[in-house]
């Protein structure tokens, strides 16, 4: 990483017009056309997280798509990004991801260009996505204030269970759940965060939900958790209590937890399960940081609109010894 910083600093510095880049913690980069528009550019893939090749597609696709959303933008186009174990997995099957794929860029408003494919002997999918946006209008990951309160869309889990199913020890029911889940859009969320004071925004991804929340403090503020609001469910609890519990959290865990100060008290879900915290998920929810008073109409609002998880989890004071604390 060192030598992209470097690279950054000596050219895309250079340039006016890059209003983001690798430099930081954004979701995506952005890149400014004219005063009124500037192009959003992401890309994401992640190996199977479920056994249906359609499912499988939709969710790698909503994970792809979402980093438009968490910047404040429209997706317009998308190239598919397939790396094909072929020894596994046949042509007939991977068509199904790729129309799986397909589905959830329509339903985003956009549209599919191409994309390139490779051997491969793991399987995976994902998407380079463009998007558009006001260069005023950004959704910054770290600009929250003193105050603000922070909304979750989706509930935590999905590392956990995705690993109980791998091992298969998940009920059908449950499969379905997480599918619903991971391949909801994050569009829904974003459109009607438009209309509120927004200053911060992530989506929570791979990095696990402390991990994300990390990258959204700032110098002026600790970011305070209370871990009996944040939705989860309840399956991974007991999962995890078993131990199935994915490496990538472990090692979220490890590189966050330094910047983090637990307070959690007796009647926490989370006290001696603080791994669910760090879970590595797929397609999660957005958070937004906005005033309280307009927080809890955000949650209304996206709750009456079926984000039925939704719920507000911490908040922001005065910066504080730590970074995060955790209640």
């Amino acid at each position: 990483m060192e030598d992209l910083a470097h690279l950054s600093l000596s050219s895309n510095h250079q340039d006016k017009n890059v209003l983001t880049d690798f430099i930081g913690n954004e979701d995506a980069g952005v890149y400014q056309i004219n005063e009124d528009l500037a192009l959003i550019q992401t890309a994401d893939f992640i190996t199977p997280v479920v056994d249906d090749p359609y499912l499988y597609g939709q969710i790698a696709a909503a994970n792809a798509l979402s980093d438009v959303y968490a910047m404040g933008g429209e997706v317009k186009t998308a190239l598919n990004l397939v790396m094909w174990d072929s020894c596994n997995i046949p042509s007939a099957l991977l068509k199904e991801i790729l129309q799986g794929g397909l589905s959830k860029i329509q339903e985003s408003g956009g549209v599919l260009l191409g994309g390139h494919t490779i051997a491969d002997n793991e399987q995976k999918y994902g998407l380079s996505v463009t998007g558009i946006i006001h260069p005023q209008k950004i959704w910054r990951n770290n600009q929250a204030k003193i105050g603000d309160c922070f909304v979750l869309t989706k509930p935590l889990g999905m590392g956990v269970l995705t690993t109980a199913l791998k091992a298969g020890k998940l009920s059908s029911t449950m499969q379905d759940t997480i599918a619903k889940i991971m391949a909801t859009l994050n569009q829904k969320a974003a459109q009607i965060a438009q209309k509120y004071p927004i200053h911060a925004c992530t989506d929570i991804t791979g990095f696990g939900l402390l991990g994300h929340l990390y990258e959204m403090c700032n110098t002026n503020i600790t970011l305070c958790l209370y871990s009996q609001e944040v939705p989860i469910l309840k399956e991974a609890i007991e999962f995890a209590k078993q131990g199935i519990i994915p490496g990538g959290s472990y090692a979220n865990e490890k590189s966050i937890k330094p910047h983090c100060h637990f307070k959690l008290g007796k009647d926490s879900p989370y006290r001696g399960l603080e791994i669910l915290l760090f879970d590595a998920q797929t397609s999660g929810g957005l958070v937004f940081a906005l005033p309280q008073k307009e927080a809890f109409l955000l949650k209304k609002e996206l709750i009456d609109n079926g984000l039925e998880h939704t719920n507000i989890i911490a908040e922001a004071r005065i910066k504080s010894s730590f970074p995060l604390e955790i209640y």
